[in-house]
């Protein structure tokens, strides 16, 4: 990689980015509607992975539920780990 070449980004720093986004956003809306969007958009980037791993829309088809499966459980995960980091932290977090 050159010294001009922009560094690849990690995991965290990508999940930080789209989150800092999701945050400019509070101030001019609530949480929830920031909070809807910001599933809403993770769907729609979810449907269009999957179109992009298969050759037409058939094959999306037969892919659905299974897809729809696995990001259902990957989410599910996520979001308990985050629960209770949240929880473990909630004083030091909600501090205002």
């Amino acid at each position: 990689m050159s010294e001009n070449s922009p560094a690849k980004m990690t995991f965290q720093q990508r999940a930080d980015e789209f989150i800092a986004v999701a945050n400019q956003q509070v101030p001019d809306s609530s949480v929830e509607d920031v909070n809807t969007s910001f599933l809403y958009s993770a769907a729609r980037f979810n449907a269009f992975s999957v179109a992009s791993s298969v050759e037409n829309a058939e094959n999306m088809q037969a892919e659905k539920q299974e897809a729809i499966k696995y990001f259902t459980q990957r989410y599910t995960e996520m979001l308990e780990q985050n629960m209770d980091e949240y929880i473990s932290r909630f004083e030091r977090y909600s501090q205002k």
